[in-house]
């Protein structure tokens, strides 16, 4: 009997399965988005806003599959979060020819198409935390939606430097692409506040997690 859990590289390694699917790395910061969400989805709810195709349904064996890659994909960022581990390869925080590597752009590409996937998690969350007179989002100690909003700039921003560019005059474009590099090295420090932030509102969703991992006991 194979006992063998299928990794979400396992994934990319199957030509039929690859094929539902969008570049891994993109993938990877969808998921990690998915991990960093004050309630995180079920899994029916997440995974088809990553399916590339629609029409004719994948053989059951198939969506099985892909389904417990993906689980895979969950599981190791919601681990590296526990232990506090990189997030991020170290190779990916470098510049190429002046601009953000594409591996990273891309993976915040993922990133950002979640968030926005993902909002009303994150709009309820805020909602309650407010109503609840001991957290310090109700106490006024700080504000999450300036710090979300930080965190999503830079993430946006560096997802697609054209973009960023083309929005911007000549003396803000400059002044960019001089501050790209330093852009790059918050990184680390904007997902770590982003996954604290996700945490500090999730306490005011209680047993979340709890029912979300239930099913699988």
């Amino acid at each position: 009997m194979n006992n063998k859990v299928t990794t979400l590289d396992d994934l990319y390694l199957t030509p039929a399965l690859a094929t539902l699917l969008p570049d891994k790395v993109y993938v990877k910061g969808f998921i990690f988005a998915v991990a960093t969400s004050p309630e995180i989805p079920m899994p029916e709810t997440w995974m088809p806003w990553l399916m590339t195709k629609s029409g004719e349904v994948p053989a059951t064996a198939m969506l099985d599959t892909l389904a417990e890659g993906l689980m895979d994909g969950l599981r190791e960022y919601l681990n590296a979060m526990r232990q506090n581990t990189a997030l991020l390869p170290h190779d990916w925080l470098t510049l190429s020819e002046g601009m953000p590597r594409s591996v990273l752009s891309l993976w915040l590409t993922g990133l950002v198409a979640a968030h926005a996937k993902l909002e009303p998690c994150w709009q309820r969350a805020w909602t309650l935390a407010t109503k609840q007179p001991n957290t310090d989002v109700a106490k006024g100690k700080e504000d999450p939606s300036k710090r979300l909003t930080r965190c999503l700039k830079l993430f946006t921003t560096l997802a697609d430097t054209e973009l960023a560019l083309s929005v911007r005059n000549d003396e803000q474009a400059a002044l960019l692409k001089e501050n790209m590099a330093k852009l790059v090295a918050q990184v680390p420090a904007m997902l770590g506040d982003y996954v604290t932030l996700a945490g500090e509102l999730a306490l005011a969703l209680p047993n979340q997690f709890e029912s979300f991992t239930q099913p699988n006991q």
